[in-house]
């Protein structure tokens, strides 16, 4: 390398390196200069300021390397290059054609260029101040400190308003200068303690709040005003008011001293109460309610998973029961097992393998399990049971010695979802939906669906109905209180027409159709010349000979409501499902106590008539026939009385609408608002500014959904014409006479 390359990379690293130097000052008093137009709500002017920060900064650095020239080059190489003979000014003047230096100039030059090309390059560049550069950051460190825990200034409020003037004589109102709000959940959630500035929040149900407010001038008392009346006053501890509170439900709520603060400092503010939901099991295995035992098969292997919000308790409970025996003969065995989760604090897996030989189950045994989870909300738990599945291990067929085992046919009995257990199905969907997406929850509103139309299909046999394909099914087939409770723990419904179709005969069960024309003659001792000639068909409706016409009538219009929800439940609206659900609940219970009407044997004997009074005029002994109205239920005048008086702003020939009532109207419609707390945040809005237009169409629109349908006016009838009148005056002519 060239002397003349070198000395220009070495003037290079030199100014690079004060450069940086500089700079590393500087930044950490950036970082002081940002926490002071924080402290100081410079907030629109940040990103101006450390622009106008770093380019000082960055001009700083560039003087500062500019001032390494050839003249310090020299000095730096004559201080460490004793072999330059403090002559390295020599290396930067013979440059140019118009060199006027010496012979003896020229010498020297080219010896220490000679010298710089044969020794390893020197290092001229500055060395690192890390003692001055700790001292910047330190002194940075207090300074940002100072400045963030200075007091706020007393002048402007706390929402941004110059301070009022202080009149002479008189003292000034009390403002809020500054506010912290303190948030302690419980412990069960796991979420640590946080400070906020705000005064809204929203926690979970539970949480322990704290408020650290500070006026100037200091008010002679101060509390908090909740919307539902409450009050919850302030402690002064120097210049500053706390108190707490725990918040188990969602509220509105204000500060309240004896002079009124500014209208911005006076509004309502929010507290969100969040309700710990409860675990949602899920089941992997087995993936159906009813499970038949294999050939040879020794155990039984059970898998969930359980998620929770905050996190679930450490074990779970699996519940055993074993039913033996047939008939009334039947003997039952509980038992509960402790099995432990694996996997993180809000999701466990829980898998358990049942050993069959060990339980004691035998052939005509069923085995029965559901598990039981908590979660560690603190001081009840919150429990979810799964739904119930069951282990079947068939009876032994049994041996016929008469000769007919052809015609004897084993059925297991067909576990449907009752329809009461439809509906609770239905509502515990609606209640998820907002928890699940849109596929998981159009998938399980199918699936209630499919349940829906196996039960239409089970009860429409009883009219005389194809099965679509499906094999028929046993009278016993009904949903019975046998199947699995729900996860509330009610056991699931037995609306079954099974009883009202005893009442008929046990012929339900099978699927006996009329040969068809042409058929050939049956052969004697088939199965079906057995049940064509000793049975009776009930394919068709007019065939069907099980129920009675009455019976037959609430079952088809049961059956109609079923086809209705079940068109709904496919269709992913188990809201408009419901309805016709509960319509076909209320038909089958109908069907049900169809055998409790008692009728009397004979008819009923009426008055003989009394042809001489036909057409006579002679109305004596009769009664009033007109109509008598009754005075229908009155409707409460204040929600829609409001709605009309907020449609324009107040004023000479308009009255404000009387908002005390309307808050009591809203308290006592508390269940059927949406957002009760928004309803009463409009209500104060609107009666707090008068003149705020978007504030009235504010309330009016959230009043609308909840205003009560008006009684409808009874119609008059029609006049009677010519002939009717004519008539009537007759009737009043001779009943005078």
């Amino acid at each position: 390398m060239s002397a003349e390359t070198l000395l220009r990379s070495l003037r290079e690293a030199a100014r690079r390196r004060r450069g940086s130097n500089v700079l590393l000052h500087a930044l950490p008093w950036l970082g002081v200069l940002a926490t002071l137009a924080w402290r100081c709500d410079w907030n629109a002017w940040l990103l101006l300021l450390l622009a106008l920060a770093s380019i000082t900064s960055l001009w700083f650095a560039w003087r500062s390397m500019r001032a390494i020239d050839a003249r310090w080059l020299a000095r730096r190489l004559d201080a460490t290059r004793p072999d330059m003979e403090d002559s390295a000014a020599l290396l930067f003047s013979g440059n140019g054609e118009q060199d006027q230096s010496g012979p003896l100039q020229q010498l020297q030059r080219a010896r220490l260029q000679q010298r710089l090309e044969a020794h390893p390059r020197p290092d001229l560049r500055e060395p690192w101040r890390p003692r001055s550069l700790l001292a910047s950051v330190l002194a940075a460190l207090v300074a940002a400190t100072v400045v963030a825990l200075w007091p706020a200034p007393r002048g402007p409020s706390a929402d941004g308003s110059a301070p009022a003037a202080v009149v002479p004589g008189k003292a000034a109102a009390p403002r809020l200068v500054e506010q912290r709000l303190g948030i302690q959940p419980p412990a069960y959630t796991g979420l640590p303690a946080r400070q906020q500035t705000t005064l809204e929040a929203k926690v979970p149900a539970g949480t322990t709040l704290q408020w650290t407010l500070r006026f100037a001038p200091a008010p002679e008392s101060a509390e908090l005003l909740f919307h539902d009346g409450r009050r919850l006053p302030l402690q002064r501890h120097g210049d500053d008011w706390t108190a707490r509170m725990r918040i188990d439900r969602s509220t509105l709520y204000r500060l309240v001293l004896p002079t009124p603060l500014p209208a911005a400092q006076a509004a309502l503010h929010r507290i969100d109460a969040v309700a710990d939901a409860p675990p949602v099991l899920r089941a992997l295995q087995p993936d159906r309610n009813l499970s038949i035992r294999g050939s040879g098969q020794r155990s039984w292997a059970l898998v969930f998973e359980a998620d929770d919000d905050h996190g679930l308790a450490m074990g779970a409970r699996l519940q055993l029961i074993q039913t033996q025996g047939g008939g009334e003969n039947i003997t039952m065995r509980q038992r509960t097992i402790a099995i432990a989760g694996r996997g993180s604090a809000k999701h466990k897996r829980y898998a358990h393998t049942l050993d069959l030989a060990s339980l004691g189950l035998v052939a005509g045994d069923d085995l029965i399990v559901r598990l039981e989870v908590a979660d560690n909300r603190a001081p009840q738990p919150q429990h979810t049971r799964s739904p119930s599945f069951i282990l079947r291990w068939p009876p032994e067929r049994a041996v016929e010695s008469t000769g007919m085992e052809g015609l004897v046919k084993q059925a297991l009995p067909a576990y449907l979802r009752s329809q009461r257990q439809i509906i609770i199905d239905a509502e515990a969907l609606l209640a998820q939906k907002r928890r699940l997406d849109a596929a998981a929850f159009l998938k399980r509103s199918d699936e209630l669906g499919v349940d829906q139309r196996l039960l239409r299909l089970r009860y429409g046999q009883f009219l005389g109905e194809e099965s679509e394909g499906a094999p028929a099914l046993a009278t016993n087939d009904l949903p019975t209180n046998d199947l699995p409770t729900n996860d509330a723990g009610e056991s699931r419904d037995t609306d079954h027409a099974a009883h009202a179709a005893s009442q008929s005969g046990n012929h339900a069960g099978h699927d006996d159709h009329a040969p068809a024309p042409g058929a050939p003659p049956a052969k004697f001792g088939e199965a079906g010349a057995v049940l064509v000639e000793y049975g009776h068909t009930h394919d068709l409706s007019e065939a069907a000979t099980l129920l009675d016409p009455a019976t037959k009538k609430l079952l088809r219009a049961a059956l109609d409501q079923m086809w209705q929800s079940e068109q709904q439940l496919r269709l992913g609206s188990p809201d408009a499902a419901l309805p016709f659900a509960r319509k076909a609940l209320g038909f089958i219970k109908q069907v049900q106590q169809a055998d409790r009407i008692y009728l009397a044997r004979t008819g009923s004997e009426l008055p003989p008539i009394d042809e001489s009074r036909r057409l006579g005029g002679d109305r004596s002994g009769l009664g009033d026939r007109r109509d008598v109205l009754a005075d229908a239920a009155p409707v409460d005048p204040v929600p829609a009385a409001a709605w009309r008086a907020l449609q324009d702003a107040p004023g000479k020939d308009r009255k404000a609408p009387d908002y005390d009532a309307l808050e009591r109207w809203v308290r006592a419609q508390h269940a059927q608002a949406s957002d009760p707390l928004a309803l009463f945040a409009a209500i104060d809005a609107a009666r707090r500014d008068p003149a705020c237009a978007e504030c009235r169409e504010r309330l009016r629109q959230a009043l609308w959904p909840l205003l009560p349908r008006p009684t409808p006016a009874p119609t008059q009838r029609d006049r009677a014409d010519n002939a009717g009148r004519a008539y009537l005056d007759a009737l009043d002519a001779g009943g005078a006479r």
